[in-house]
């Protein structure tokens, strides 16, 4: 005897809990959320694309993220590991400013970790979404950059006054934006190839060096010690 078809309704209610029973799915919308988001920018994708993108039903978007914007915050609390590491790298650092290679140091473990994702399968995308949307003053990228990066902002900023002690605070947080400026604009630009002829790959990490050396030459000269006045010697006078 065959059974009774089961009403509509109870199909696709079964349908989709069986579509949320795969974890893949959950990952595939964040990972193409990132990609679209990165390469085109939060506020011109939209949640059909992403699903679209992930191979997902349009409705496994909000059940698994809700909203646009939470599931552009969950893109960063999916990667907040990557800002330990950078703080983790950070504290390793001897801070003395007596020390030449202090600050370099520092600069080294900002940048590091960044520059890998970037050149990693994994991570491209996110490092991308990283320069790109984090660089609009957007009141998601806001939330984003008060919530994950401003606390690594003020780590690093506490880092190089130390470093830098001749320096008052705002001109150190001067400087660490002109640096965080110099290596966002080394993850997203594309003319590097062109201005180069050919020579530079873009966003490539064997520049890591030279951006290092870019960003404390930078520092050193913007934010100069003090000169200690010439102690003039003068000939002894004849009693």
């Amino acid at each position: 005897m065959n059974s009774r078809p089961l009403p509509v309704k109870r199909r696709a209610t079964r349908a989709a809990a069986a579509e949320a029973a795969r974890p893949d799915r959950k990952q595939a919308i964040l990972l193409a959320a990132e990609k679209l988001f990165a390469r085109h920018g939060y506020h011109v994708v939209t949640i059909r694309q992403i699903a679209e993108e992930a191979g997902v039903p349009l409705a496994l978007v909000g059940y698994y993220y809700g909203q646009k914007h939470e599931l552009f915050h969950a893109i960063f609390a999916h990667w907040g590991h990557s800002i330990e590491e950078r703080l983790a790298g950070l504290r390793a650092v001897d801070n003395d400013p007596a020390d030449p290679r202090t600050l370099p140091r520092i600069i080294e473990a900002f940048i590091g970790p960044v520059l890998a994702l970037r050149a990693s399968a994994e991570g491209e995308y996110y490092a991308l979404l990283v320069a790109r949307e984090l660089y609009h003053a957007t009141e998601e990228a806001d939330r984003v950059l008060r919530g994950y990066f401003d606390p690594l902002a003020e780590a690093y900023i506490d880092a190089l006054h130390i470093a830098l002690p001749h320096a008052t605070r705002g001109e150190v947080a001067w400087g660490y934006q002109f640096a965080l400026g110099a290596l966002l604009h080394h993850l997203s630009d594309n003319r590097i190839e062109r201005l180069s002829r050919g020579e530079n790959r873009r966003g490539d990490p064997a520049a890591a060096p030279m951006l290092v050396r870019f960003i404390v030459g930078g520092l050193r000269a913007a934010l100069p010690r003090p000169r200690t006045p010439n102690k003039k010697t003068h000939p002894r006078r004849q009693t």
